[in-house]
């Protein structure tokens, strides 16, 4: 008797898979891979969990930086074991607060900051020598006056910059291919930011991340777990390669280099994706570079559950689509995780939700035995098979990008975009066909639901920023500022490094909208070519 027919399923991303796993799928390497060793498939570390968990960073910010100081402060006494903060789009931008193009959206994306004083108040009572940071500084432009300002908060509490542990994100595509309006530099002038930003941080922050690579976003935005890798890596290949030429020996930086990645809802693509990750650029760092420094080939990343992915209608079903991809990122070995509110569909996250969120985290570690032994899926026919399909085919992006000289050039003649909205149409339409079901969208959707209580953002933030930066304008020495925001357009210019000359006017009180306007000045604008 035959055996029926089996129909053919594909992962999310078009990964073709087995009805069922065999041996026969698995690679003549992984029996022989080990966690904490070449190509580190199964883990950067042997021990993995088991020795340290992973950092639990739940992401915050809003109003302005006593609003979010009291959020982290509260993440912190339930049990967060780092900082992750988000800026409002005009302090991502480098505008100030009062700016015209900044009014509408000052304090609701994220924390508001224009100046130094912020960075005391957004920082208060959290001690920087002890708790580790993560600045979602995402754009070069913004990132650059955030680190110096960061830096001399800590310092004006007489914590030294050896001292400081965190990242900065500071992600030249997330100014030109993922968040681009209302102005963005163009990809070069970018590239050259989030460079110097890492320069500075490899001599004088010897503790700090001064750049996490964000796959994140590129998937937010549209990409699917190949593109996301490819761009991830290409990305870091970039930055490897201008460092290098800037003199820096690839040793000195490479484990300096961190990446965010997105936990999506397709499980086992998921966890392989992040396996690949790791294989794939430890490979690249020995084969390629020739560097045998394994800590250089240690691919180290943060996730967060997928933003994009949850939904509206039905959100308390999102504490359910977290916690699942928060146990894929636990799954690939994930140094730190965020995992999503429930009510971020609808709003800023209510207290409630992030203390939810959290307390999953903690549900992830204590009760599910996950953390009692690396890379538990290792050797699983399914998830080996995957991880080598999605290496081969994240390298095959990789090699077409590279034919375009790299990822710089890829986006500055729009290909970068093209892909991500092609992915992003395609992803949708697979939504509208109901070829991809969600719950709450276009299957289970029916009965009444239960209202989300919506989190309302605090109304005086931009009445309150205005005044600050009044009173900021009016007591420093205007020409001491004028002529240190001076500086850092001529050092822009001259392509010389610009964080000494962001840190000498940011001591002047310049404020983050001068620094963006010098920047923009200095490096041009964009015109995007897709529009």
């Amino acid at each position: 008797m035959s055996s029926p027919e089996v129909s053919p399923e594909s992962t999310a991303s078009g990964l073709e898979l087995p009805a069922y796993g065999r041996p026969d799928d698995v690679g003549p390497t992984a029996a022989s891979e080990r966690p904490g060793s070449f190509p580190f498939t199964r883990g950067i570390h042997e021990g993995m969990y088991r020795n340290r968990p992973w950092t639990m960073r739940q992401l915050a910010g809003f109003g302005r930086a006593t609003d979010t100081n009291a959020r982290y402060r509260a993440l912190l006494a339930a049990g967060a074991t780092g900082v992750n903060g988000v800026f409002d789009y005009p302090s991502l931008r480098a505008f100030d607060s009062d700016h015209p193009l900044a009014r509408s959206d000052v304090g609701r994306g994220g924390v508001a900051v224009d100046v130094r004083d912020d960075f005391d108040d957004l920082f208060a009572e959290i001690p920087l020598d002890k708790v580790s940071v993560s600045l979602v500084s995402s754009q070069p432009i913004g990132a650059v006056a955030h680190l110096a300002m960061f830096v001399q908060a800590a310092q004006r509490r007489g914590i030294p910059k050896a001292a400081l542990s965190g990242t900065s994100q500071n992600d030249f595509l997330m100014e030109t291919a993922i968040t681009i309006a209302p102005q963005a530099l163009p990809p070069v002038g970018s590239f050259q930011l989030e460079c110097d930003l890492i320069e500075y941080a490899i001599t004088e922050l010897p503790r700090w991340n001064p750049v996490s690579i964000s796959g994140y976003n590129y998937r937010e935005a549209g990409a699917d777990a190949v593109l996301e890798s490819a761009l991830t890596l290409t990305h870091a290949q970039a930055v490897t390669h201008e460092l290098i030429r800037r003199g820096h020996a690839p040793e000195a930086f490479l484990s300096r280099i961190s990446f965010f990645l997105n936990a999506h809802s397709d499980f086992f693509e998921e966890i392989a994706k992040f396996r690949a990750a790791r294989r794939a650029w430890a490979k690249w760092v020995r084969d390629d570079l020739g560097v045998v420094h394994e800590p250089s080939q240690r691919f180290r990343f943060h996730v967060q559950t997928s933003g994009v992915s949850n939904t509206a209608r039905h959100a308390h079903v999102n504490i359910a689509r977290s916690m699942t991809q928060g146990l894929s990122a636990v799954l690939g070995g994930t140094q730190s995780l965020h995992i999503n509110g429930f009510d971020e569909a609808v709003s800023i996250p209510s207290e409630h939700a992030a203390m939810t969120a959290l307390r999953s985290q903690y549900v992830l570690l204590h009760e599910t035995g996950v953390a009692k032994s690396a890379d538990p899926l290792g050797g699983s026919y399914l998830v080996e098979h995957l991880t080598d399909v999605m290496e081969e085919r994240v390298q095959d992006v990789v090699a077409q990008i590279d034919a375009m000289g790299g990822v710089v050039p890829a986006t500055e003649r729009g290909w970068v975009h093209a892909e991500l909205s092609r992915l992003s149409f395609e992803a949708q339409k697979a939504i509208d066909d109901e070829e991809q079901l969600i719950v709450g969208v276009n299957t289970m959707n029916d009965g009444a639901d239960v209202p989300v209580e919506i989190f309302r953002l605090p109304t005086d933030t931009l009445a309150k920023q205005s005044a600050r930066l009044a009173e900021v304008r009016s007591r420093r020495d205007t020409q001491a500022a004028a002529s240190a925001v001076e500086e850092v357009g001529q050092a822009a210019v001259a392509k010389v490094n610009v964080m000494p000359a962001v840190e000498r006017a940011v001591e002047q009180d310049a404020t983050l909208g001068e620094l963006g306007a010098v920047l923009r000045t200095s490096l041009g604008l964009w015109d995007f070519p897709l529009w």
